[in-house]
């Protein structure tokens, strides 16, 4: 089956870890005319809020950046009701007053998405590909093949490796959420485009705590990296995530989708 025709026949639909733009367009156009057709429940994951989203999806949950591992241990502990001992003891162990605090996701809001999963039929999780470079990448294939094990949700992942690596995963040994990662300051999110970009886009917010204006030249630095683009500011944007489009993934700021940044203006 397709991912198109699995995701045209499912009700309830969540997508986690891609803001399902650009080369995810398929994608998103399914989810749309699935919603269209059966209805469909959509929610939402990301720490960026997508504009072109807000008609179709039912439910927004923002999360912080770095904080992946404890949101799937989150959707671990909301949607698995059976399981083996040794994954009810994890899960029963886990501190969810700390990992709700930390990813800026409250439990209610899972609360609100079990109730629509509940009343579906056929459900389906989609993974996007910014969980790929995350340091606690192992742990978060153990516990997203949990989740296909021990739920009724369908997995479409959206990066061919990473599926690979659910699918065949048999080590379930996974490690305490012990600290979840913060990102402070201004960031970059890597989003992957068919045409590099020499833009920044950002939000009015970013570009007044980074102190430079629309249409403005600057540097973006990064610990290993300087590069050069124009600041342009979207009013549709918000927070202190602006985004990169790029090619490939690997054409600058290697690693982890997002990077703590500083910004400098390009002085004339």
């Amino acid at each position: 089956m397709t991912k198109r025709e699995l995701i045209a026949k499912c009700d309830f639909i969540i997508s986690i870890g891609s803001m399902l733009a650009d080369n995810k367009e398929d994608v998103r156009n399914s989810i749309i005319e699935s919603i269209a057709k059966t209805n469909a429940k959509f929610t939402y994951m990301h720490p960026i809020d997508n504009i072109d989203l807000k008609l179709y999806y039912t439910q927004f949950i923002k999360y912080e950046v770095g904080s992946e591992e404890g949101i799937c241990a989150l959707l671990l502990d909301t949607f698995v009701k059976e399981c083996d001992e040794k994954t009810r003891k994890f899960i029963s162990d886990l501190d969810l007053g700390y990992i709700s605090a930390e990813s800026s996701a409250g439990e209610e809001e899972f609360e609100e998405a079990y109730e629509n999963y509940k009343e579906a039929r056929n459900k389906l999780l989609i993974i996007g590909d910014d969980f790929v470079e995350h340091e606690k990448i192992e742990n978060i294939i153990k516990l997203l093949a949990l989740i296909k094990k021990h739920t009724n949700f369908e997995l479409i992942v959206l990066n061919e490796d990473l599926e690979n690596k659910i699918n065949s995963c048999t080590n379930f040994d996974l490690e305490e959420i012990e600290e979840l990662k913060s990102f402070n300051g201004t960031l970059v999110y890597k989003l992957i485009h068919e045409n590099q970009s020499d833009e920044l886009i950002a939000s009015k917010t970013f570009a007044n705590i980074a102190k430079v204006a629309d249409g403005d030249e600057i540097y973006i630095n990064s610990k290993d990296e300087k590069i050069k683009k124009t600041l342009k500011v979207d009013e549709t944007l918000n927070g202190t995530i602006a985004i990169l489009k790029v090619k490939n993934i690997d054409d600058v700021f290697n690693g982890y989708r997002y990077k703590q940044v500083k910004i400098e203006k390009v002085e004339a």
